[in-house]
C-alpha cells in the first residue's frame, strides 16, 4: 500500500475522446467530482478536436469544482511513423488515444487513472489511490466468461488472464520505459489477424504479466441491452460502473431503467440540456425493437421493428 500522505495529492484523471464521446465524459467527470470534493484532481482530454461549446462547458466545471481540465488536441503526425503498415487506413486515429496518455503526461504525472467515456462513478477514489503499482504498468479488472477465455486463447496470453481496458490506474514511467505505446500499436497494424477490440487487445499481448489485476468493483462491467430483460442491478459497491456493449446510457432508445445512474449525474452537469442520441442506423433500430420487447413493451417493439425492416432494405 502507498503512503496514506498519498492521498493528498492530485489525482490525475484522462480520457482519450472524439467529438461524438463528450457528452459521457463530462457525465463521467461530474461524477467523480461529485463523489470526491475532498480530493484535488486534475483532468486530462485527449481529443483529434473540441468544438467551442463542449469547451466552454468544461471550462463551466472548473468553476463549478474547483478542479483543472487540461485538453491536449492530438497532433496527427504522430502516427505519421505507423503510415508504412497496409492496415493503417483501417483504423480510427481515436482507438489509439488511450496509448498516448502516460507520453503526454510523463513529467507531469507518476501515476495516471484512464476512464473511458462510458463509466460512471459511484464513490470515493482513495482506496484505489491506495494500490500499490510500482512493480507493474497498470493495475486493471480482469474479464470474465467467455469472453476473457477466447481472447486469453485467441491472443496466446501466457499469464491466463485477460482485463478490460476500460479502467486503467497507469505506472507512467514503467509505461514509458517498456515502449508500450510502441508495442501496441505494431501489435494492432503488424498482424494480419482482426482483433474484436484492437486497443484492448494490444495491450493484453504488450502487458502480458506486467498488469495487476483489481476486484471488480474497480471496473463493474454492465451491459445495459444485454440485461435489459433479466432485471439485474448495478452493485451498489461497484466503484466505477462500466456501460459497454453498443447500448450506451445517452442512448435515448436505452431500454433498461438502471441508465438513471447516468441520467442523474446529466441532470446536474452542463451538459443538461444535451439531447440524447436516437438510433443512427437500421442495426440500432432492430435493438431498439428488441429492447422494447424485452421490457414488456410489445406494440412499440413491433411498429420499431417494421420501421427497422423499412430502413434495412432502404439503405442498401
Amino acid at each position: 500500500m502507498n503512503s496514506a500522505a498519498d492521498a493528498s495529492k492530485p489525482l490525475h484523471i484522462a480520457f482519450g475522446v472524439d467529438a461524438n464521446y463528450f457528452l459521457g465524459m463530462g457525465v463521467a467527470m461530474v461524477s467523480v467530482l461529485e463523489n470526491n470534493r475532498g480530493q484535488p484532481l486534475i483532468f486530462h482530454v485527449l481529443t483529434p478536436s473540441i468544438s467551442d461549446e463542449n469547451a466552454a462547458r468544461l471550462r463551466q466545471l472548473e468553476v463549478r469544482y474547483g478542479t483543472e481540465i487540461k485538453v491536449h488536441i492530438i497532433d496527427p503526425s504522430i502516427f505519421d511513423e505507423f503510415a508504412v503498415f497496409p492496415s493503417f487506413s483501417q483504423y480510427s486515429a481515436a482507438i489509439f488515444s488511450r496509448l498516448l496518455i502516460a507520453g503526454t503526461l510523463q513529467g507531469v504525472a507518476d501515476k495516471v487513472l484512464y476512464l473511458d467515456a462510458d463509466v460512471v462513478c459511484q464513490g470515493s477514489v482513495a482506496e484505489l489511490m491506495a494500490i500499490d503499482i510500482d512493480d507493474v504498468v497498470v493495475a486493471a479488472v480482469g474479464d470474465v466468461g467467455s469472453i476473457a477465455e477466447k481472447q486469453i486463447a485467441t491472443l496466446q496470453l501466457s499469464h491466463q488472464r485477460y482485463f478490460n481496458s476500460g479502467v486503467l490506474y497507469i505506472n507512467v514511467d514503467k509505461w514509458m520505459a517498456g515502449d508500450v505505446w510502441h508495442g501496441a500499436v505494431k501489435a494492432i497494424l503488424g498482424t494480419s489477424k482482426k482483433f474484436s477490440f484492437p486497443d484492448q487487445d494490444a495491450l493484453n499481448i504488450v502487458l502480458d504479466g506486467r498488469a495487476k489485476i483489481l476486484p471488480p468493483k474497480f471496473n463493474w462491467m454492465y451491459d445495459l441491452f444485454g440485461e435489459t430483460s433479466s432485471g439485474k442491478k448495478i452493485a451498489k459497491e461497484a466503484l466505477f460502473v462500466h456501460f459497454v456493449g453498443r447500448l450506451k446510457p445517452w442512448h435515448n432508445w436505452c431500454c433498461n431503467p438502471e441508465n438513471q445512474l447516468f441520467l442523474k449525474y446529466k441532470a446536474i452537469s452542463p451538459w443538461a440540456d444535451a439531447v440524447l442520441h436516437p438510433p443512427k442506423n437500421y442495426k440500432e433500430i432492430r435493438m431498439y425493437s428488441q429492447g422494447l420487447r424485452k421490457s414488456g413493451r410489445q406494440l412499440q417493439g413491433w411498429l420499431w421493428y417494421a420501421r427497422f425492416v423499412l430502413n434495412k432494405f432502404t439503405s442498401r
